[in-house]
């Protein structure tokens, strides 16, 4: 499952790091065998970048989450406030990631008075899914949490051509008497590779257990489209939507118009070409004719596997030009239009009132707040 980092963290929330994933603690700047290195006057308004594991400063803080002593979702608390109560011995830590606190001497109200509306807005992406708490209060909108959930679909992917790969070296060391088949499974209605489905599953798995201690009313949801055929060609229109990259062409009759009849990487003319993927299958690479050049067998079997910048870091100006004639990979758009209606369906079964959106509402919001 993907793991989520708070984009903006309480005030002397963690205690102890000790059950956090290692790329957490580095996002937060501290060492697995350090309780804690920051000072409490500046990690609350901090702003989390995993990649880098920079932290630059914010006005908004994360709140934290509170249940009452029966296990029940009470509204979120400022940071301060949170502490207050632990020091004083009327709160104990109830869950460490997401921080929440358990108030001992409290009990949510039967008519619900004492807990305004939240909404959990929901932003899908391929690779990050963007989470936000917004609480609807007499003074306006505000976010309370918000947090970056990391999906694990290209590591999943990557783990499965791996596994088919092993099984079909075994199957022709122990069974190459039998038969191939490769068509002897059906895949049930409505299926998605794995890959896929992880983030939906990620995604339900994160506002089922939000609901847990936040009290939750609302759900909006993101519901975004990509028109791939738009992305690699603006002025598409019409029927043109039926004439694909390879109309009128086979696959190797394409790239040979497509790159002069010549190698791409040393220009040699009058060989026998082979077709050469530029992002090797072994590193994400598909089978996309945006990811396929013709090449000599020398330069084919030379490249190997290495990306290339690597192949051709002698020459960066080839490089420069093969990539200019390649287009855009879309499989990011193509697993965000694959997923997106899984998705809805499955927050539809939580029984909340749910509401979809669009990209530019999203950014609407994400400015105003």
């Amino acid at each position: 499952m993907g793991y989520v980092i708070p984009v903006m963290a309480p005030r002397g929330a963690w205690a102890s790091f000790g059950q956090l994933p290692s790329g957490i603690k580095q996002a937060y700047g501290v060492e697995a065998s350090v309780p804690d290195r920051t000072s409490r006057d500046n990690i609350g308004e901090a702003h989390i970048t995993h990649k880098e594991g920079r932290v630059t400063a914010m006005k908004t803080v994360n709140r934290v989450f509170v249940v009452d002593r029966k296990g029940n979702p009470l509204m979120p608390c400022h940071p301060a406030r949170a502490r207050k109560l632990l020091r004083k011995g009327r709160a104990a830590v109830y869950r460490r990631y997401p921080f929440t606190i358990l108030l001992k001497d409290r009990e949510a109200r039967d008519d619900g008075k004492d807990i305004q509306t939240v909404r959990l807005k929901i932003d899908p992406g391929s690779k990050v899914t963007g989470i936000s708490l917004v609480g609807e209060f007499q003074c306006g909108k505000t976010v309370i949490w918000a947090a970056e959930l990391y999906h694990r679909g290209e590591q999943i992917r990557t783990a499965l051509l791996e596994r088919r790969s092993l099984r079909r070296l075994r199957r022709n060391r122990k069974t190459r008497y039998r038969a191939p088949r490769y068509l002897n499974r059906r895949r049930p209605k409505g299926w998605l590779p794995p890959s896929i489905m992880s983030r939906v599953f990620n995604v339900f798995t994160w506002v089922r257990r939000l609901r847990k201690f936040v009290p939750l009313a609302h759900l909006s949801l993101e519901l975004a489209r990509f028109d791939t055929q738009k992305l690699q060609n603006p002025e598409i229109k019409g029927i043109e939507y039926q004439q694909g990259t390879l109309f009128g062409y086979e696959v190797k009759e394409y790239l040979l118009d497509k790159f002069g009849r010549r190698c791409v990487y040393c220009d040699v003319e009058n060989v026998p070409f082979e077709i050469e993927h530029v992002i090797p299958r072994s590193k994400g690479g598909s089978d996309r004719v945006s990811n396929l050049v013709i090449a000599c067998h020398d330069c084919n079997r030379e490249k190997d596997n290495r990306s290339l910048e690597e192949f051709l870091a002698h020459d960066p100006e080839r490089a420069g030009r093969i990539k200019a004639q390649l287009k855009t990979p879309l499989r990011d758009a193509a697993a965000i239009n694959a997923s997106r209606w899984v998705l809805f369906d499955r927050l539809k079964e939580l029984g909340l009132e749910l509401e979809i959106g669009t990209g530019g509402r999203t950014k609407y919001n994400r400015s105003a707040q």
